[in-house]
């Protein structure tokens, strides 16, 4: 037979922190319900404390010898680490990258159009990958694409700086570009 064992089988790790009997320590430095420091104690104790103030025994900080532990309401405790976890959330920037492609002959309107979509973008703080094409015979004349990205540096110079300078990758040239 061999060792293979179906996935119903395999434990998943327990979400949240140890509380009550859950709690691998002998010893435990408490915390009261009210804040107070109440001392290094064996854990059949705290239990005690805990159960006697109808509450819950919850290891705080699992690694310190002896472990922290606090007497509070589990539900209590999950709701507050959840509303820590969504202020983090909303604080979170997201820096997204817009893509713009060109041709080395794309025309000065069509250019003039993304140059300024590029900057409303930066403006937006968003990064911008500017990606010359390059087809057929077009590879003979790859200086083109390059006056072309050297154009854009300067021209976006005032709100933006380079973050990786062109390059080939196929046939095609990639620069991207991010806010000061």
């Amino acid at each position: 037979m061999s060792n293979f064992k179906p996935n119903y089988f395999q434990r998943s790790k327990p979400k949240g922190p140890r509380a009550n009997e859950k709690i691998r320590a002998l010893d435990v430095q408490v915390i009261g319900s009210d804040g107070g420091n109440l001392g290094a104690m064996p854990l059949k104790k705290a239990i005690e404390l805990a159960k006697q103030e109808s509450l819950d025994l919850i290891e705080i900080s699992p690694n310190a010898n002896p472990p922290v532990c606090k007497i509070m309401d589990m539900g209590k405790y999950k709701y507050d680490q959840q509303k820590k976890a969504n202020q983090a959330k909303k604080k979170q920037k997201i820096v997204s990258l817009k893509e713009i492609k060109l041709r080395p002959g794309t025309e000065t309107h069509d250019y003039n159009f993304k140059i300024k979509n590029a900057k409303k973008f930066i403006t937006k703080g968003n990064k911008v990958k500017f990606t010359v094409k390059f087809k057929g015979r077009e590879m003979q004349h790859t200086d083109l694409g390059k006056e072309l990205m050297d154009k854009i540096i300067g021209e976006t110079k005032d709100v933006a700086k380079v973050e990786s300078k062109p390059k080939f990758e196929g046939r095609q040239m990639v620069m991207i570009i991010q806010p000061l």
